[in-house]
């Protein structure tokens, strides 16, 4: 994948909090990175870092962020004595990345050719659900994850049949009883499929499917978890990232080929 040119080790960091494009000095512009209009001072220590994405992404660790580093997904400056520093947009490209690989389960070569498409001003798309920064890097700190009342709102469906799905075995709460935020699709997708008769039972066969898919995954990135190195770490839970998604493909894949047979 293509990363943007290295800032140099030591090098200020001009800010920039508007504007889309900027005078290289020669009479050509130069497309200001994604996101836009967002502080690119950099001040901000991987312990800041952490403790601003660990709310919404609390696997985070120091190796990941290093991992996505040498990916070309992010570029923190570096002090004279060798210290990452970041801006509040490096914040919001980290955390663009995190989604990506959480929700969609997008491997990092697409995430980087989707941050190139942002830096470009090519594809807008991303920016609905990247919830930006304010100008001074300071947010709202609130948990991400859905008590029952408010993940069956969202996903307009009624608090009963979460009860359902759980009793069922589909979904599982953590001990407080909330949920993580991919359960809203799970949800959505019951609704839908309770129009047509199929209620909580039927779905526990997705369930176990996914379940052995998990399986799958985890003995693929075993050997690499049980590994000391922070980079091994790292290297697993982005493989399991894109193995997950091959996946899910392939049940989509098949699904869909034995419904076309269904046809008349």
């Amino acid at each position: 994948m293509s990363a943007r040119p290295q800032r140099a080790q030591g090098a200020p960091v001009a800010e920039t909090t508007s504007g889309s494009a900027g005078d290289h000095g020669d009479g050509t512009l130069a497309t200001e990175p994604w996101p836009r209009g967002i502080s690119r001072r950099a001040t901000m220590r991987i312990s800041d870092v952490l403790g601003t994405l660990q709310l919404e992404f609390p696997a985070v660790t120091p190796s990941k962020l290093r991992f996505l580093e040498e990916q070309g997904l992010v570029e923190p400056v570096r002090t004279p004595a060798g210290y990452r520093q970041y801006s509040p947009a490096d914040i919001e490209r980290l955390r663009f990345v995190l989604r990506q690989q959480r929700d969609r389960y997008m491997p990092l070569k697409v995430i980087g050719e989707r941050l190139a498409a942002l830096d470009a001003g090519q594809d807008d798309e991303a920016l609905s659900p990247a919830r930006l920064a304010t100008r001074d890097g300071v947010r709202e700190t609130a948990s991400s994850r859905l008590t029952a009342a408010a993940l069956a709102e969202q996903a307009h469906a009624t608090t009963e049949l979460v009860t359902e799905l759980v009793d069922a075995g589909v979904l599982h709460p953590h001990p407080g009883g909330t949920f993580d935020p991919w359960a809203r699709e799970v949800v959505a997708a019951a609704v839908a499929l309770a129009e047509h008769g199929i209620d909580a039972r039927h779905l526990r066969q997705f369930r176990a499917a996914a379940d052995r898919q998990v399986d799958l995954v985890d003995q693929l990135v075993a050997p690499l978890r049980g590994q000391r190195t922070s980079s091994a770490r790292a290297h697993a839970g982005t493989l399991a990232a894109e193995v997950g998604e091959l996946c899910a493909r392939m049940h989509t894949a098949l699904v869909r080929a034995g419904v076309a047979d269904l046809a008349p």
